[in-house]
Parts: C-alpha cells; sequence; structure tokens
C-alpha cells in the first residue's frame, strides 16, 4: 500500500457522481500556491447559482433571483482574499475567518465559533481552508466540521496543516458519494496531484465533475511571494 500515492483529479472525480462542493490547495510543481473551489447542485434551488469575481474575491449569486427558495446556505463568499492569505470555504464560514484575522485570531480560533450546516437529515459539513503565503515555502490548512451522529447531536472539528510540497495537492469535498440522505465526507483530505498548468488543470476537474450536477468552479495559481496570481472560472449557467 503506497500511503503517499497522488491521485489523479479525473479519475477521483469522475468516479463520483455528487461529491457536493469542494475545496482543493496545494503547490503547482514550480512551487505557485494552487486553489481551487468547485459546487454542485441536486435541487433546483441550489443549481440556481453562479460564481462571479469582485475584486480578489469571488462571490455566489443567484442566476435567475425569480426561482430562489432559501438563500440562507448557497448565496455566500467563497473566496475571499486579506493580503497573502486567501480563504476559501463552502459557506458564511469565508467571513467568520476573515473578521477573526482581522481581529488578531486565526483560522482555529474562528471555526471553533462554527458548527456542521442546519440542513437536516444530510448534517452538510462545513469545509474550509486557507493558504498563509508571504514566502516561497508557504503552508496551508484545511478544515472539515462536521456531527458527530446521525441526529446531529454534536459538532466534531478537524484541522489539517500542510507544508508546500510540489506538484501536492489536498481536496476535501462535503459528501463522500450520492445518497439520501447524502453521506458525509469520511477520513483525511485526498492526496491530489496538481499539475503546473492552470488551464489544463480547470478543465481537467471541471469536465470530470458529474455533468449533471456540476455548477461552478474556481481555480487560482498563486505567486506565494508576490500575491500575483492568474485565474479561471467556469459557470454552468450564464457567462463566466
Amino acid at each position: 500500500m503506497d500511503i503517499y500515492k497522488k491521485l489523479d483529479a479525473a479519475k477521483y472525480l469522475s468516479g463520483n457522481e455528487y461529491p457536493g462542493r469542494g475545496v482543493l490547495l496545494g503547490t503547482s510543481p514550480s512551487g505557485k500556491a494552487v486553489l481551487a473551489y468547485f459546487i454542485m447542485g441536486r435541487s433546483d434551488n441550489s443549481r440556481n447559482r453562479v460564481f462571479k469575481v469582485q475584486g480578489d474575491d469571488v462571490m455566489i449569486f443567484p442566476y435567475d433571483e425569480s426561482k430562489v427558495e432559501d438563500p440562507s446556505l448557497i448565496i455566500y463568499a467563497p473566496v475571499r482574499t486579506e493580503g497573502l492569505q486567501t480563504i476559501v470555504t463552502n459557506g458564511d464560514q469565508t467571513d467568520t475567518i476573515l473578521s477573526h484575522l482581522r481581529a488578531g485570531g486565526s483560522f482555529e480560533t474562528a471555526l471553533e465559533t462554527r458548527c456542521f450546516e442546519p440542513d437536516a437529515p444530510n448534517l452538510t459539513p462545513r469545509i474550509s481552508g486557507i493558504l498563509h503565503m508571504g514566502k516561497a515555502d508557504f503552508t496551508y490548512e484545511l478544515s472539515i466540521l462536521k456531527s458527530a451522529d446521525a441526529e446531529g447531536t454534536a459538532c466534531n472539528r478537524y484541522y489539517y496543516r500542510y507544508a508546500a510540497l510540489p506538484g501536492l495537492g489536498h481536496l476535501i469535498h462535503t459528501y463522500e458519494e450520492n445518497g439520501n440522505p447524502i453521506p458525509t465526507f469520511q477520513g483525511e483530505p485526498r492526496r491530489m496531484d496538481v499539475p503546473e498548468d492552470l488551464e489544463a488543470f480547470t478543465k481537467t476537474l471541471w469536465e470530470n465533475l458529474n455533468e449533471q450536477n456540476r455548477i461552478s468552479l474556481y481555480v487560482r495559481y498563486t505567486d506565494p511571494v508576490t500575491g500575483q496570481y492568474e485565474a479561471r472560472l467556469v459557470n454552468k449557467y450564464g457567462k463566466d
């Protein structure tokens, strides 16, 4: 058993009909800080969304505002940039983390104030990540907050800290697979192979997410020293 094996994104994603929302952080072979975030949806309400770039941040908006049923868990800012730190999450905890950082707190202290989503029976976990840049040997963190049992009795909190290793990323997503209720992600973030080419990686991720359920994807490659970046955005509906 090769515990250090890097998974191929195409094979991993194409074999899962519904991983839900996903956060990938890592490092390109040349040392760029890599971030990817995707959302999927099964209901009309969750499918009615698009990503839009606002400055250095990414926002989620309804594609058709007349069809919005409940915006509470689907409309939020998944990506926020604060200097040489970039936050990415699957919910409004993005802004919780940003507020704590600005007040002198940390990624962990911010998430200690949050829990999984109140969407029983799924009890969708909150997944979050942050890139700590400013030098070539940057670090990044991932977290998942998930229910301790099927009833939502308590919240278990998991945190992972990683050094930047060329060509390696870590992917965490909300669900193990499709189901009813949808089973929560299990185990540690998956070790993923990260290529050098932004365009190619964006294409690989998008084309291997389930065509019916995929909604939007954002991928960013950042120089960890200067903070300068290139990014790509793909929306199923509307213009990118």
